[in-house]
């Protein structure tokens, strides 16, 4: 669950995911951050033991708006058929990722560059939210609503592949986040449907 912030750490959080999806972790210094913040390097320690922990918090909070995204969907379409789930689901995760901007974002662009503490740190919460995937989809096998033949891990792993990639080539102002989710629901129910 999101929580509401002081000011002035939310201030930060909202200028270090920015920064680091525009510059990448390794090219966002503490400078940089507390210049955006209009605040004194020194300053951010107040509030952060460090970079490290500063991103921590950021993709924690990045998971824990899509983790949120996929618990609506579920509770609104629990008893509708496979397709119409993994729409609302496809849907819900690009609303997440698109409305969230930074925070999900820096999941895409900084994960794999980060220090192993912090990736240690973070992959809990991860797991937590692809193994909702994984249970969605196996519910979809076990229902017969698609093949049973599939590796799902892979199958999830591709399907956020196209999703989290998505931030880099898909225009809103081309398109909406409807038409996206459409796109892939068909490509890849076509390809899963028993």
């Amino acid at each position: 669950m999101v929580t509401t912030l002081a000011p002035g750490r939310q201030l930060i959080l909202d200028q270090a995911a920015t920064l680091f999806v525009e510059r990448g972790f390794k090219g966002t210094s503490l400078r940089d951050i507390a210049a955006a913040c209009e605040m004194k390097a020194g300053s951010l320690y107040y509030h952060f033991e460090s970079k490290d922990h500063l991103l921590i918090e950021v993709l924690t909070r990045g998971i824990d708006v899509m983790v949120e995204a996929f618990d609506a969907a579920a509770t609104t379409t629990a008893n509708s058929d496979g397709s119409t789930r993994l729409k609302a689901h496809i849907r819900a995760h690009l609303a997440a990722l698109y409305e969230n901007g930074p925070y999900t974002a820096v999941h895409v662009t900084s994960f794999r560059t980060a220090s192993s503490q912090v990736r240690a740190a973070v992959i809990p919460e991860r797991d937590r939210y692809e193994s909702k995937w994984t249970l969605l989809l196996t519910d979809m096998v076990d229902t017969g609503q698609i093949r049973g033949d599939m590796a799902l891990g892979l199958t999830r792993l591709t399907l956020f592949g196209a999703m989290n990639t998505s931030i880099e080539w898909f225009d809103l102002d081309r398109g909406n986040l409807d038409e996206l989710a459409d796109v892939l629901v068909d490509q890849y129910w076509n390809g899963l449907a028993a």
